[in-house]
């Protein structure tokens, strides 16, 4: 769906386009970094409750990465996400199994392959600053910059026409 530029959009309709550009799961590269030294990887996430989520195992470096410094990046085609990775615990543990219904839902192969319930973690991005690009119904490239902790959304048209 192409979106048309309104530059009074607010910050829930911002974020509504995000998610809505994400939809229900995304290979997603993730960047991690402890004392400078930079990891990228790819993610099998899944969006709810306007978090990212993703699993794995606790013995991993990046997981090992993500709990000594928990400020990451993830990056899918247009959407940039600045956040805080938080440990949830077990997959298996998480009160309604959400994660675990919807892995099996949409990404059955690597569900079926690389789940381990004693050691897979869930891991909750919470996300602090988002940038999109984007194109309007008329073909003008153009960004939006959602500030989650201030609730914000600032529009930038990139090019005119």
């Amino acid at each position: 769906m192409k979106f048309t530029l309104d530059k009074d959009i607010i910050y829930e309709q911002a974020v509504e386009r995000m998610f809505e550009m994400l939809g229900d799961w995304k290979i997603m590269a993730l960047a991690s970094s402890v004392n400078d030294y930079v990891m990228v990887r790819n993610v099998s996430c899944l969006f709810y409750d306007e978090k990212i989520w993703f699993k794995t195992d606790k013995n991993f470096r990046k997981t090992k990465q993500l709990l000594e410094n928990p400020h990451v990046a993830l990056c899918w085609s247009g959407v940039q996400v600045e956040g805080i990775a938080i440990n949830k615990g077990l997959v298996v543990d998480e009160p309604d199994r959400r994660f675990e219904k919807g892995y099996k839902e949409h990404l059955w192969e690597s569900y079926n392959k690389y789940s381990h319930e004693d050691t897979e973690i869930l891991i909750e991005i919470e996300p602090k600053y988002v940038e999109i690009w984007d194109t309007s119904d008329e073909g003008y490239a153009f960004q939006l910059f959602i500030d989650f902790e201030n609730k914000t959304v600032e529009p930038k048209i990139y090019d005119q026409k």
